[in-house]
């Protein structure tokens, strides 16, 4: 059912339709043919959450104190706990009662964090190509996006030194994403030192989207912006227990960073949320406390699929290059094809396989389809195979 127009609003009419409704179809497609179908198109991890954080959720839903509304003030363990594993992980003490700030997942902080520090009719830096609700957030803060390029000779960097000055100057906020989605790029501290020159030159807040800090080769490969000289009074930080602890359906995530910003964050959330359910919060604190060798570990089944993929794929003289973080390989079609979502919409529907197609995040991805490595080794193999008989 179509709502009428005088019932939507502009900020709704001003948000992009997505393509994933396509390959939503092309995958209903498949099943009624009959095949079984491999989804790589999602970035939601098939791994298990932390046994300590189920079991601290377990017994939480039997707590009566957990049953109630969650004001600030009850998020106060949650909130050190963060402190004390960005301590652990980066060296750094942060405040946990300014400069740390539950989310309901990190796509909802992102959305009201551009509400509560940007104005309508101003613009947004963003990457291009970009997590695709980064566009729906802009649009519904009535934002203008100034779009970034991220090109490949580049490792999917950003050159800041092309932005326009006039386009810098209506901008409130720079946006950056590193390990990337969808590219799997991933940042150096010399290029988050001149993302924050760059941010203060223009007296920008700088957004590092952050949810995959730990699916990394190497941990060296996902350094925070916020140890970066100055960046705690310029630069906002978000996290999601959605990768790094595989509670994608729990909703939490946390924001870290510039006190005023997270000051305006709270207070817009304070309209619209009373926080995530107490339980949740306290079975993500008690994943926050395990061990770093769990996460290590986690990341190495994600390195072991990117290889296992990129090495099947160049069997097949489909050659991409080979991702030293995040849970993506990001592939540019296969010779004579240009067209991502009539690709990806063909492969599903013939084989069962879908992906992701690359225009989904952005006019710069066009020409790229991004497989999401949430399927073990046999399953990319077969998905290979798949595709293999495909373009033959």
């Amino acid at each position: 059912m179509t709502a009428p127009a005088r019932f939507t609003s502009r900020r709704v009419r001003a948000m992009p339709g997505s393509v994933f409704a396509a390959m939503d179809a092309a995958k209903s497609d498949a099943r009624r043919s009959g095949l079984d179908v491999i989804d790589l198109s999602i970035g939601a991890s098939d791994l298990q959450p932390p046994a300590v954080a189920l079991d601290t959720l377990r017994a939480a839903v039997h707590d009566p104190a957990t049953h109630a509304y969650c004001l600030h003030s009850g998020t106060a363990p949650l909130r050190e706990a963060v402190a004390d594993w960005f301590e652990r992980r980066f060296a750094l003490r942060v405040d946990p009662e300014t400069q740390v700030l539950p989310l309901i997942g990190a796509q909802e902080g992102f959305a009201h964090l551009l509400l509560a520090c940007a104005d309508p009719g101003d613009a947004v830096l963003l990457p291009d190509p970009a997590y695709p609700s980064y566009f729906g957030a802009v649009a519904a803060a009535g934002l203008e996006t100034v779009a970034l390029p991220l090109r490949a000779e580049r490792g999917f960097l950003p050159d800041l030194g092309l932005v326009d000055v006039a386009d810098a100057a209506r901008a409130r906020a720079l946006v950056l994403s590193y390990p990337n989605n969808p590219t799997a790029g991933v940042a150096t501290p010399a290029f988050f030192d001149e993302a924050l020159r760059f941010a203060e030159r223009h007296d920008l807040l700088l957004i590092h989207d952050f949810p995959y800090v730990d699916l990394v080769d190497d941990v060296a490969d996902a350094p925070s912006v916020l140890t970066r000289p100055g960046a705690l009074e310029r630069a906002v930080e978000i996290y999601s227990a959605s990768k790094s602890f595989h509670m994608g359906g729990f909703r939490l995530g946390w924001a870290i960073g510039q006190a005023d910003a997270l000051a305006a964050l709270a207070r817009l959330k304070g309209a619209v949320d009373f926080n995530q359910y107490l339980g949740i919060q306290r079975a993500v604190a008690a994943a926050l406390r395990e061990p770093d060798e769990a996460r290590r570990a986690d990341a190495a089944t994600f390195t072991e699929r990117r290889e296992v993929l990129v090495e099947s794929m160049a069997a097949i003289s489909w050659h991409a290059p080979m991702p030293r973080a995040s849970m993506y390989v990001w592939a540019a079609l296969p010779a004579g094809r240009r067209d991502s979502v009539a690709f990806a919409e063909g492969l599903a529907r013939t084989t069962g396989v879908a992906l992701a197609p690359g225009v989904a995040f952005g006019p710069s991805g066009e020409g790229y389809v991004r497989f999401a490595l949430v399927r073990g080794p046999e399953a990319l193999r077969q998905a290979v195979a798949r595709i293999r008989a495909y373009l033959d």
